[in-house]
């Protein structure tokens, strides 16, 4: 009997390190391991020229590109290689917002399934919706399936509500076994060794609220907070946080990041707006015990760390709220362990890949 065939794509493949990236890998890794399934990942390159290379048990085709613009890759040879693999394909799992895929689906006339992966909504580059929505209407009307990662990415869409009957709701998963209890190696040093331990994990950009967790620091005591990422907002935080105990670790590799949520007190994703969609180093901190502060975004970050349960979420963009609720949990350890307690359990009870991946087979399209 002939293998079912799918086709993954996405703007980027690892090692190019992103959320909506890491969810490709694992559904990739998960569905070359089964024997009943050949899969195959259609990319682009960030910037250069393109190739083919075997990573995950599938074939990885890089297509070449003149650059990113937009937060979109330019390759003109996307469309053709796209044409070519849909003549592979049973189904085309596409990974949005990226624009390109949806016209090329369209373009192509592929008659087999196409499910849809909405990470979220076009938010920044809203200049060029007037050009892009008509196309992105006729690709979800053409998808079979809509997946979205909680109900509140369907809810706050400007676009998913139209076409709720087609929306299912699929958890991106995550292994609790691979993270540890305790780290192997104490990573975080704060100045004071009786220091509360803060962590953030992302990219140092507009949307992840750092300034907003800097200021909220001059109102706090006790605790010392590491920042590990990078980006282009890492000079101007670095002024920002002149004089406070404020670390900057730059960019760990996986060992290390994954001691520092096992050696954190407790995690903060203070971002303040809805490009931050969900939120996977929560569920990460989460499987280490820790105890999250989020905020109450439209979408799903406060969906994946549930207030007074797992942790504490506040208003974007409110540095105090973000402070008394910082102080709150540093005066608290028995609320710290309760809330990661609760967190690790929801993740392995939730999150689990044996849970989410079989789900992918058993979706049904109206």
């Amino acid at each position: 009997m002939r293998k079912l065939r799918i086709l993954e794509v996405n703007k980027l493949y690892a090692p190019h390190i992103g959320g909506i990236e890491t969810v490709v890998r694992q559904r990739t890794q998960y569905l070359a391991s089964r024997p009943d399934t050949e899969v195959r990942v259609l990319v682009c390159q960030p910037k250069g020229a393109g190739e083919t290379e075997r990573l995950d048990g599938a074939e990885i085709l890089r297509c070449g590109s003149l650059g990113m613009l937009c937060s979109c890759p330019v390759s003109p040879g996307f469309f053709r290689a796209f044409v070519q693999q849909e003549a592979w394909a049973d189904v085309i799992d596409i990974h949005t917002p990226f624009p390109p895929a949806d016209l090329a689906c369209l373009l192509s006339g592929f008659r087999g399934k196409v499910v849809v992966n909405w990470h979220s909504d076009v938010l920044r580059q809203r200049a060029l919706l007037p050009l892009y929505r008509p196309i992105m209407r006729r690709f979800l009307e053409r998808a079979d399936v809509i997946l979205a990662a909680t109900q509140g990415h369907v809810d706050s869409s400007d676009y998913l509500p139209a076409f709720r009957e087609k929306c299912r709701i699929l958890p991106y998963p995550l292994d609790a076994d691979a993270y540890p209890d305790k780290p192997a190696r104490t990573v975080l040093h704060p100045r004071n060794p009786h220091s509360v331990k803060l962590l953030f994990v992302g990219r140092l950009v507009y949307y992840k609220g750092v300034e907003c967790l800097i200021e909220a620091m001059r109102q706090v005591e006790g605790c010392e907070l590491f920042l590990c990422g990078t980006g282009a907002l890492e000079d101007r935080l670095r002024r920002m946080a002149g004089g406070l105990p404020v670390h900057f670790l730059g960019q760990p590799d996986s060992p290390t990041l994954r001691d520092a949520f096992a050696d954190c007190d407790m995690f903060v994703l203070p971002s303040v707006q809805r490009t931050e969609a969900f939120g996977i180093v929560q569920q990460e901190a989460m499987a280490c015990g820790k105890p999250v502060i989020n905020t109450a975004l439209p979408g799903g970050v406060p969906y994946v760390s549930i207030h007074g349960e797992t942790g504490l979420t506040v208003p974007p963009g409110d540095a105090d709220a973000l402070a008394k609720a910082l102080r709150l949990l540093a005066a608290d350890p028995a609320l710290r362990r309760r809330f990661g307690e609760n967190g690790r359990r929801r993740v392995r009870e939730q999150y689990a890949p044996a849970r989410i991946y079989p789900a992918l087979f058993r979706l049904p399209c109206p």
